[in-house]
């Protein structure tokens, strides 16, 4: 993969929209939410996001809607159902991580989107400042208390997650909550007031404890675990010895690329980083 394709990838054009339609006459792709599951068609191959013309024909009774914009051309909403709402007969509701697995790069992007948006907009009926109910700011993806004129805006929180060489080997780890015998990076959110590549530094040295050199940027992914924008590097060994927190990873060790354990899914950064470093490697991805 070239840095090019990392910044152009050919995804379907989205074209994001604030103001939804006056009236709606055509059929949308619909992104239906129960808490954190996505709707998705069961018999398709991927997994398919409903098209309609509203929730309510699957009898669906929605919480709150909201406007996301047009994938060429088809209006997008994401909608919140209320937590006990059962699927529809052949769709079923899919745990995100679940989902990532399930469908294509671009339709998860879109599932990212509308689920982060979905929460936004669930969280920020309040004021957090004075608890006024607070109203969506027209033309923009925001919302404003009426009272004491604080904005709330979609949170975004920026991680950084770093694939680690050594001579020919690269760094993998688990933590306790993987899948058996998945290994990954060391991955981390950014301190308030820290840059990415100090982030990177201190996440290494707290979960693994050695210390890299040479941090380069690679490129983003937004996630939606819980609304991170990840930001991915690569880096050297140092010094050090692999030692771990044991709370945030539980094991890591050396793996060369002949010799490898299982791997994130292929639409995650983690799994790009893998496998630019197998490419690197003269390896087939």
């Amino acid at each position: 993969m070239t840095p090019t394709d990392r910044e152009n990838p050919t995804y379907p054009t989205f074209i994001v929209g604030i103001e939804p339609p006056a009236g709606r006459t055509e059929k949308a792709l619909w992104f239906i939410f129960r808490g954190r599951d996505v709707l998705l068609k069961i018999k398709k191959n991927p997994g398919a996001i409903p098209k309609l013309l509203d929730p309510g024909e699957l009898g669906l009774p929605s919480v709150r809607e909201q406007y996301l914009g047009m994938l060429e051309g088809m209006h997008c909403y994401s909608v919140e159902l209320p937590e006990d709402t059962p699927a529809p007969e052949g769709m079923e509701f899919v745990d995100l991580k679940q989902a990532h697995s399930e469908i294509s790069e671009g339709c998860f992007e879109l599932v990212n989107k509308a689920v982060q948006i979905m929460e936004w907009d669930r969280t920020n009926q309040f004021c957090s400042r004075c608890g006024t109910k607070t109203y969506r700011k027209p033309g923009e993806r925001g919302k404003e208390c009426p009272e004491c004129g604080e904005l709330f805006y979609p949170r975004i929180s920026p991680a950084v997650i770093v694939l680690i060489r050594k001579g020919h080997e690269v760094l993998l780890a688990r933590s306790p909550g993987f899948p058996k015998d998945l290994y990954s990076l060391i991955a981390g959110f950014v301190e308030p007031g820290e840059s990415a590549e100090a982030a990177v530094a201190r996440e290494v040295w707290e979960e693994v404890g050695i210390r890299v050199k040479n941090i380069t940027y690679f490129g983003t992914q937004a996630w939606p675990f819980p609304n991170s924008l990840m930001i991915g590097f690569t880096a050297e060994y140092d010094s050090g010895d692999i030692r771990p927190d044991g709370f945030e990873i539980e094991d890591a060790k050396w793996f060369s690329a002949d010799y490898l354990p299982v791997l994130p899914g292929k639409i995650s950064i983690s799994r790009k980083l893998i496998d630019h470093y197998l490419k690197e490697e003269g390896m087939e991805v």
